[in-house]
């Protein structure tokens, strides 16, 4: 007897559900770009979710605004007095929380498809670490400025990413040794950084400790540029490699036999993901797990077997900005740093994900 749905469609349920799957495919001249609707769905409802908890942030503070008021502000037909708090005091907060987010959100997806690992985040490798150490050195040994912490941060993880990077390779740079290795180098980096901030004075180790927990607060506009610059350079460039990058997933051997050049792929994902962490560190701090979950959740929402770049860089923005609101409201009339909340949410996220991929045996 035949199944109910092979008989009203004369297809088998396996082939509706490939069916559905299949990409949309757009073509303009000779250009054609593969569009799985499920995942543009899910980036179009990021999108928005993350405008909107961006509106209500901007309105959140001692002087509450309301969203309307704050979409008029926006705009350009509020008063004088909400347009100064909307515009000058409150909105670049809120554009480098969105690009922050973004950018860890997008250099995790890359550290996890190239290490085949779910692990594999700046967080557990030691980049974010890297990124703190060379900002550190700076506030307690150069007694710099915000301008230099933010080029110490760059220089830390640049040089972290290319050390651990060298360290792994092995005829070769094979996922389990580079998160190892990264492992190994967070531990040295993180009894580094312990060491500098019992050698600071008062101040600085207070200016340090508020920094190395990842803050927002204060941020303008001087923050906003070169973050935004550094993400619509680094941002394509990892786009560009998206289609490598789910080839080299099904293997070396397979993806060299397709003509994709896999380290050479790796060299310039691992680059611009650093880089990419290293400029989000530099604005914001190392905030703690939002390059870790944000892949995570962003696959399952799309159920995409592959590297989800974008709609991780999504994630990572909404995530982030909901930190931060949850930083000013969830905790009374005391805000504390938003890499609090991270930590937290994270933290729980990361003991989730180590049981279940015990229980699944790859661990």
């Amino acid at each position: 007897m035949s199944r109910p749905d092979t008989a009203r469609t004369g297809r088998l349920p396996q082939q509706d559900a490939a069916r559905q799957a299949r990409p949309t495919v757009l073509r303009a001249g000779g250009w054609a770009v593969a569009l799985d609707r499920r995942a543009l769905l899910v980036g179009v409802v990021l999108l928005v979710a993350a405008l909107a908890v961006s509106v209500v942030l901007i309105g959140t503070g001692d002087y509450h605004i309301a969203p309307l008021d704050v979409l008029r502000s926006l705009t350009g037909h509020g008063n004088p007095g909400q347009d100064f708090i909307v515009r000058q005091l409150r909105l670049p907060r809120v554009i480098v929380a969105l690009l922050v987010g973004a950018s860890l959100g997008m250099a995790g997806a890359a550290f996890q498809t190239v290490t085949r690992n779910p692990l594999g985040s700046p967080d557990v490798v030691g980049f974010g670490q890297g990124s703190a150490a060379g900002a550190l050195v700076v506030i307690v040994l150069l007694k710099g400025s915000s301008y230099q912490v933010a080029l110490g941060a760059v220089a830390g993880g640049l040089i972290t990413g290319l050390a651990v990077y060298l360290l792994a390779w092995q005829r070769g740079v094979h996922g389990y040794r580079l998160v190892l290795v990264g492992i190994g180098g967070s531990a040295v980096l993180t009894a580094v950084n312990s060491y500098l901030l019992v050698r600071a004075d008062f101040v600085d180790a207070a200016r340090a400790v508020v920094w190395i927990t990842g803050s927002l607060d204060g941020r303008d506009w001087s923050q906003v540029r070169p973050l935004f610059v550094a993400s619509v350079v680094l941002m394509p460039l990892l786009l560009s490699q998206g289609r490598a990058l789910r080839i080299t997933e099904m293997g070396d051997d397979t993806a060299r036999a397709l003509g994709v050049h896999t380290e050479r792929t790796r060299l310039i994902v691992v680059l611009a993901a650093v880089l990419l962490t290293a400029s989000a560190t530099a604005a914001a701090g190392p905030i703690a797990f939002i390059a870790l979950t944000a892949p995570q959740l962003a696959r399952r929402l799309t159920r995409s077997p592959g590297v989800s770049l974008l709609p991780s860089a999504l994630m990572g923005a909404v995530l982030l900005v909901v930190a931060d609101w949850a930083a000013q409201r969830a905790f009374g009339s005391g805000q504390v740093p938003v890499g609090v909340p991270t930590a937290v949410l994270g933290g729980g996220y990361l003991l989730w994900l180590l049981v279940s991929e015990r229980r699944a045996g790859r661990i």
